[in-house]
């Protein structure tokens, strides 16, 4: 997703780093670590103490082998929903509202004259980062400002669970001007109760659409279950 006419936005090089640290670690990502690491370096929008944690996971990620770097990536953010990179499955988890709530954000990005490869949801995290990185300082720190609650509670389940990306997500608030600190989150579901059929007939919207697939704004509301902030 490139634009190369928007304005330049704050910290954009940091954002895209972020936002290619959430993505898939294949082995461009892993290639380019020592590029990416510099990039961070080079820009310092980030606290010499952050920005040290994320050179240590871009170096971590650049010396362990492929298959545990990318067995490691899916089975961190791929099979529990406390650290899912989707942020609609934070706000509205498997309900109807999620359709007409991708279909909205699809819209703002093509706005802003960018557009998702095939194999792109828009509300995962790293498109929304690299959206953020084209948009100019106030509206790039309003809406990562919006997603914060969503950021803490992620940041907060990968702290829980001692993993190194915990950082990205720190770095991320703190570029939205926020601080980081954790918050109580739940304990995932089960797998087996996860991916259990729904009734039929269920998913109906709470959230005031006169039927299912009605209009309805994007907000990323908080959900009662990613705690108070402290």
């Amino acid at each position: 997703m490139k634009n190369p006419f928007a304005p330049a936005p704050a910290a954009p090089r940091t954002l895209r780093v972020l936002a290619r640290l959430l993505s898939y670690p294949d082995e461009a990502l892993r290639g380019h670590a020592a590029d990416m690491a510099q990039a961070l370096a080079g820009e310092g929008a980030l606290a010499a103490a952050r920005r040290g944690e994320l050179e240590l996971l871009l170096a971590r990620l650049a010396r362990r082998p492929a298959l545990a770097v990318e067995a490691e990536f899916v089975e961190l953010f791929d099979r529990g929903r406390s650290t899912s990179l989707h942020l609609f499955e934070h706000v509205h988890g498997d309900s109807r509202d999620r359709g007409p709530a991708m279909i909205d954000l699809i819209r703002t990005y093509e706005q802003a004259g960018l557009l998702l490869r095939e194999d792109e949801l828009p509300d995962h995290l790293s498109v929304l980062l690299e959206y953020a990185s084209t948009q100019p300082p106030a509206q790039a720190r309003e809406l990562l400002a919006e997603t914060a609650h969503i950021l803490r509670a992620l940041f907060s389940a990968l702290l829980k669970k001692g993993s190194p990306y915990a950082s990205v997500l720190a770095a991320a608030l703190e570029l939205a001007g926020e601080r980081a600190e954790p918050v109580a989150v739940p304990e995932d579901e089960p797998l087996d109760q996860t991916w259990e059929e729904p009734p039929v007939f269920d998913g109906c919207s709470t959230a005031g659409q006169a039927r299912p697939g009605a209009e309805q704004a994007v907000r990323f509301v908080r959900s009662a279950s990613q705690g108070v902030q402290p």
